[in-house]
């Protein structure tokens, strides 16, 4: 039995810039990960690798024929719980997870249809769904999760100011001071909800066991209002942020006070993260999240 990965030429150009040096010796690592677990799993590759920012897929086979995808992730604090996370769910909502290797960043999971995303529905259908999974994904977090977002409020209060400084102060300081009130005001009393921060439509693919399917969690455990702001970054142009902002908090049941707030945190985190990015590459990110998060913040803000 063969099984040569090939890490998809677009991730292996883009990887170094996004995950920094360190990825190059992980990237050049891949192919034998690959193998070592298709012998330990007795899987058989088949079609081309697929990947997404952090990480590679590979569709492949069961000894007994079964379609699954072997998943070979960066391992980043944001990740570290993925399994975690996907085994407290067991396919309920989300992908199921048949077999993994956190140390290695490894992960068997069963396969889903990557060619059909909630990016293919309307907006007002695809809101709604996103909700419902995310409302079922919202159990109580595992005691061993990680992450915790009193904890990283906590450390938002410090760092927000601290690097905005260290880049020259590139927007407003009222961004950052109302980012910061909001860490101190809500981060104590956040929840114990098992949050997926990277909820959006392209995470989403098709099942067999359920219509819709999330992939790709970025976990923590804390308020489900944290986990908002990728549905606006997203398919940003299709709507106005105030139309749909009131669909996500009606489908998500959200505290839409809470939901603002916490959505102008992390658009104030990821443009300090834009700006970071900018300095050490040179060049603007494609990255939707990066585009958008000035308008975001601003209005965000100003309710």
């Amino acid at each position: 039995m063969v099984n040569d990965l090939r890490v998809p030429p677009l991730f292996a150009a883009r990887a170094p810039r996004v995950l920094g040096d360190e990825a190059v010796p992980w990237l050049a690592a891949l192919p034998e990960l690959a193998a070592a677990y298709a012998r330990k799993w007795g899987l058989t590759f088949e079609g081309e690798a697929m990947h997404g920012y952090v990480g590679v897929v590979q569709p492949a086979r069961l000894a007994d024929g079964t379609p699954v995808v072997l998943k070979l992730g960066w391992r980043d604090g944001e990740s570290a719980d993925e399994p975690l996370a996907l085994s407290t769910w067991a396919g309920r909502g989300a992908v199921l997870l048949l077999e993994s290797a956190p140390g290695d960043g490894v992960l068997l999971l069963e396969r889903l249809d990557a060619s059909r995303t909630l990016d293919d529905l309307p907006l007002r259908s695809a809101i709604p769904l996103v909700g419902g999974l995310a409302r079922r994904l919202a159990v109580p977090a595992p005691a061993s999760m990680s992450r915790h977002l009193r904890t990283e409020a906590a450390q938002l209060t410090e760092e927000l100011p601290r690097r905005w400084a260290e880049l020259g102060e590139p927007f407003e300081r009222r961004l950052v001071d109302d980012a910061v009130a909001i860490c101190r005001e809500l981060g104590p009393a956040a929840g114990d909800l098992l949050v997926n921060e990277d909820l959006h439509f392209e995470n989403v693919l098709a099942g067999t066991r359920e219509p819709w399917l999330v992939i790709d969690p970025k976990p923590l455990a804390g308020d489900l209002e944290w986990g908002v702001i990728p549905l606006f970054w997203n398919r940003f142009t299709e709507s106005t942020l105030d139309e749909r902002f009131a669909l996500i908090v009606a489908s998500h049941e959200l505290d839409a006070a809470k939901a603002r707030a916490w959505t102008l945190v992390r658009a104030v985190q990821n443009w300090i993260w834009m700006v970071e990015e900018y300095e050490e590459s040179g060049e603007d990110s494609d990255d939707p999240a990066f585009v958008t998060v000035p308008e975001i913040a601003v209005w965000a803000a100003s309710r």
